[in-house]
């Protein structure tokens, strides 16, 4: 028999007044798994993340977290999740050990178990040599890490990030992923919002897109990736003037051959690894020089632009002020 999803959201609805900013959103997130929640301003993530997390209540329709029904079991629901919202909600006149033993103190966990965990929880976000630091000292990934800190403190089953990483810098992030990962695969189940599609495309199994309220795709990285096109195998040339030569080569095995003026470069339509290979061969035996041969695939990038038809973007002003949380 197979395990109950670890969250679901139900036909979520909701209105702002006149403004529906959410529309009747469904997915399910299985257990031990990571979901991407994906779209660009004003598509309603952080709304229907609040929604889940029970801080605002949804016009019509529900959702189960971990088995318990946001709207008739809100306390249940709250025992089985961590949040860490966009901005970082420590107490900054606190040190990070303090901020722990109060987040400790209101869950009514025993002491013994919060500086042990503590403990643990700093040495696995690189917090030990800052403990005793009050948090207004703390840069802005440590403040993140922090945070992230408090929201396991109570060991959550399921954890929502929303905008885990905006702010931080490209080492912060990197660091921050390898601990979601590490949470992933001790059976931790996340979903998360994001603006940076390179960190749904490493964290998640599966990513909802969401524009305007409304689901409009919904996938693996993989499978998103394809709708916005197909793979294309792009080969660089050591000397520009085998570039006629190149080309009639590819031409011959290949559809849509797109050579790139005043370049190199040659790209070709593929289906995988199979046409790279198959191509691979053909220049092995012809004498010309490769600097480069590769697959590439669309981006998830792309994919907005595909299905939306504009870029990613942070999540829009007006869908926090709209919560009265302020961005």
């Amino acid at each position: 028999m197979n395990a109950a999803p670890a969250v679901e959201a139900i036909d979520l609805v909701k209105h702002f007044g006149e403004t529906r900013a959410v529309d009747g959103v469904s997915f399910v997130v299985p257990e031990g798994s990571v979901l991407g929640l994906l779209g660009p301003n004003g598509a309603g993530k952080t709304t229907l993340v609040r929604m889940l997390t029970t801080l605002s209540v949804p016009t019509s329709g529900t959702g189960r977290v971990a088995g318990f029904d946001i709207l008739r079991q809100p306390t249940e629901v709250r025992r089985s999740l961590g949040l860490t919202g966009q901005a970082a909600t420590v107490d900054e006149i606190l040190t990070g050990r303090e901020n722990l033993k109060l987040i400790g103190s209101l869950y009514g966990l025993p002491k013994k178990y919060v500086r042990e965990a503590t403990e643990r929880l700093f040495a696995r976000f690189d917090l030990l040599d800052a403990a005793d630091r009050m948090a207004k000292t703390y840069s802005g990934g440590m403040r993140r890490r922090l945070d992230l800190a408090v929201s396991l403190l109570a060991a959550p089953p399921i954890l929502f990030l929303d905008e885990p990483t905006t702010g931080l810098d490209p080492q912060s992030r990197s660091g921050l992923w390898a601990v979601l990962r590490e949470l992933v695969s001790e059976g931790t189940t996340l979903v998360l919002t994001t603006q940076y599609l390179e960190e749904a495309d490493h964290l998640a199994d599966e990513i909802v897109v969401v524009d305007k309220g409304r689901v409009i795709a919904a996938g693996t990285p993989t499978q998103l990736k394809d709708q916005a096109g197909r793979a294309s195998v792009v080969v660089t040339l050591t000397h520009a003037a085998d570039l006629d030569r190149a080309a009639q080569l590819m031409e011959s095995c290949c559809q849509e051959v797109h050579v790139e003026p005043g370049s190199r470069r040659l790209t070709a339509q593929a289906g995988g690894l199979g046409d790279m290979t198959r191509i691979a061969a053909v220049f092995e035996t012809s004498g010309i020089e490769l600097d480069d041969l590769g697959l590439t695939r669309p981006s998830l990038d792309d994919v907005f632009l595909h299905l939306t038809g504009h870029r990613a973007e942070a999540e829009d002003a007006a869908d926090l002020t709209n919560e009265g949380v302020t961005p």
